[in-house]
């Protein structure tokens, strides 16, 4: 009786186990299988599709943004303007792709409460096929955390992030295209400036630049380029009335009036400053604006300050061959894949690299007209496989050294101790230890 009685009491026990087994198993099926909620979708339409946005504020006129045949949007209300093509992007991403947070009504009937009777904006998004798709955006919720809105056509009333009403809620200075010079800076092929006494040229050949006048100069590529981007990046400054700017404009004093050409022709851009604000007016758009003091503190640099100061332009690629004269000593180095070598002994490596280095630094303090005569050192540096050979003469002058490039009449003024320090490392050049040493 006992042995039978222990055994039903295992059939039990297995009975049981497997039937929770069973129930928490199926429990889990169940739980992995129910999909974890999603926010719901207001919108979903492919942008490309998309021919026209009007954004309509309340108590607020109508903004109307149109595309053109190549694709381009251009602001066509209130007024025809050139649009922030990223800023009209950015409206057009948040409303083709619209999730709400939550469905606060399925079927609502009293707009009012949630201010959607007078909706605060209105984005009305239009597509190739002339299909509406009307986004209306009321109150905020009474946490702040979002605003409601919803779509016209659909009895739902949503609650949307208020990050999304921020993305679409802009004015017209948003959305228009600021830029003062819509020239794209990588087509620009000749820049000029045309100050008071003085026009300066800047040439440009694929991506090297070099000053045509006002005479033919080696120019500091940085430093071009940093104009360049300044005027292409030049932007209008609205937080002054157009009629303000204007009149700081017609009294100030002329900067410069820069000019940028590319194959579609040129476009200029005049700078005046009015006690210690910049005016600018565009030949590429209407009206007259304040701009960044930087803009015409970059104008208002002068021609040394677009030279290039350097000596040397073989840049920071190892020269192939480096000739030496100083007094009644010379040097002679060839590069062979990584080694140098000079009178067929193998160099200490880093003995070279100071030298190298030094050459490379030897930059002007300042530019002179005249003041050169025979010179003590000359440097001859060959680069770019033997393309490129660059020769340089230099020459004591009072606590000074000048130099000058073979072929150029520019004359560098360099500091002294520029000069010690090329002339030590030449000195401190020596032969690289022998193998196992």
């Amino acid at each position: 009786m006992k042995i039978r009685g222990l055994l039903t009491a295992v059939v039990v026990l297995l009975v049981l186990g497997g039937t929770l087994y069973w129930s928490d198993h199926h429990k889990s099926a169940e739980g992995a299988a129910k999909p974890a909620d999603t926010p719901p979708q207001i919108l979903k339409l492919d942008e490309a599709s998309a021919s026209k946005i009007e954004l309509r504020k309340k108590d607020a006129g109508v903004i109307a943004i149109a595309k053109s045949g190549s694709g381009v949007w251009q602001i066509t209300a209130p007024k025809n303007l050139p649009a922030d093509q990223s800023a009209v992007s950015g409206v057009l991403s948040t409303l083709s792709s619209l999730n709400a947070e939550r469905v606060v009504e399925d079927k609502a009937s009293d707009f009012k409460r949630y201010g959607l009777d007078q909706p605060v904006l209105v984005a009305d998004l239009t597509d190739k096929s002339n299909a509406h798709h009307e986004l209306k955006i009321g109150d905020d919720t009474p946490t702040s955390g979002g605003t409601y809105a919803m779509l016209s056509g659909d009895p739902r009333v949503f609650t949307i992030a208020s990050y999304v009403k921020s993305s679409l809620d802009k004015s017209l200075n948003d959305l228009r295209d600021k830029r003062l010079l819509t020239v794209d800076p990588d087509k620009i092929s000749r820049v000029e400036l045309i100050k008071q006494g003085q026009e300066i040229e800047f040439g440009r050949n694929k991506d090297d630049w070099q000053i045509v006048r006002p005479k033919p100069l080696r120019a500091d590529g940085v430093q071009v380029a940093d104009l360049v981007r300044k005027l292409t990046d030049a932007k209008m400054d609205l937080s002054v009335p157009e009629k303000d700017s204007a009149t700081g404009f017609t009294h100030g004093t002329p900067i410069a009036t820069a000019k940028l050409t590319n194959q579609s022709g040129s476009q200029e851009l005049q700078v005046r400053k009015n006690k210690d604000t910049y005016f600018a007016k565009s030949s590429a758009i209407e009206g007259t604006f304040k701009v960044d003091a930087d803009l015409g503190q970059e104008l208002n640099k002068k021609l040394d300050d677009f030279r290039n100061k350097k000596v040397f332009d073989f840049g920071f690629s190892d020269p192939d061959k480096i000739e030496l004269h100083s007094g009644d000593k010379a040097y002679y180095l060839t590069r062979t894949v990584q080694d140098w070598w000079s009178n067929g002994k193998k160099m200490d490596p880093d003995s070279v690299q100071s030298l190298i280095s030094k050459l490379r630094d030897l930059s002007a303090d300042k530019f002179l007209e005249s003041g050169f005569f025979s010179p003590t050192i000359q440097a001859i540096v060959a680069s770019d496989d033997g393309k490129h050979t660059e020769k340089i003469a230099i020459v004591k002058s009072g606590t000074e050294y000048l130099a000058r490039r073979e072929n150029e009449p520019a004359i560098y003024q360099l500091s002294s101790a520029a000069v010690d320090d090329l002339l030590k490392s030449a000195a401190g050049l020596k032969q690289a230890p022998a193998p196992g040493k």
